[in-house]
């Protein structure tokens, strides 16, 4: 993949980052795969490295806090930043640019692995079918249709149970996912195509 940020960039970015309020250098991964959607997160040995480079320079200034770091701007660090604005808008339309180009490399992964999901649960629709018209049974006349038997009602109640213990676990999921970090529009995007496939399949299924 093409590097995200030209030569420079990330470190003026950063200043930026700052400009609002002090932040952790966790923090400052976070709001930068923020920025990107999803798309790209920094690692602690991209980020760090730059804001020691910063703070040497006298643009950024640090505070410890037990094991953590605070990195603040200094009043050299907003004059850097005035002085490059345009720059910095520069990098922000990079920015912009970058997140479009990883998105759309992630919709064609996705569009990639969905065909073979496709294909896996055509599969497995099919085998299902073939085993339940193995195994059903016709009802004798003057007997209720199975629909309504004791074994289509029990096999009626444990599908309802199969969705609701699925549809329990993926918001458990998505609740704690939620809550360490926003979700991207590539996973909306990755949940919405895969349970539109398992919708289709399944209606089939029915049908058959």
């Amino acid at each position: 993949m093409p590097p995200v940020f030209a030569h420079g960039a990330l470190r003026l970015y950063l200043l930026a980052l700052l400009e609002s309020a002090p932040k952790h250098g966790y923090e400052l991964i976070k709001a930068l795969g923020e920025r990107f959607g999803g798309t790209y997160s920094p690692s602690a040995g991209t980020i760090y490295p730059r804001l020691a480079k910063l703070e040497e320079e006298g643009l950024v200034a640090t505070e410890s806090e037990g094991r953590r770091t605070t990195y603040s701007i200094t009043d050299a660090g907003r004059a850097e930043l005035d002085r490059r604005r345009q720059e910095l808008a520069d990098v922000e339309e990079t920015i912009s640019a970058s997140v479009r180009r990883l998105a759309d490399g992630l919709r064609a992964d996705i569009r990639s692995n969905m065909r073979g999901l496709r294909a896996d649960l055509a599969a497995t629709a099919e085998a299902a079918r073939t085993t339940a018209r193995t195994s059903a049974r016709t009802p004798t006349a003057g007997e209720s249709t199975y629909a309504y038997s004791p074994e289509g009602q029990r096999i009626l109640k444990e599908v309802e149970l199969m969705v609701q213990s699925f549809r329990d676990d993926i918001r458990m999921e998505l609740r704690k996912q939620g809550a360490a970090h926003p979700l991207s529009p590539v996973a909306l995007e990755t949940v919405r195509t895969v349970l539109d496939q398992a919708r289709i399949s399944i209606r089939n299924s029915l049908r058959s």
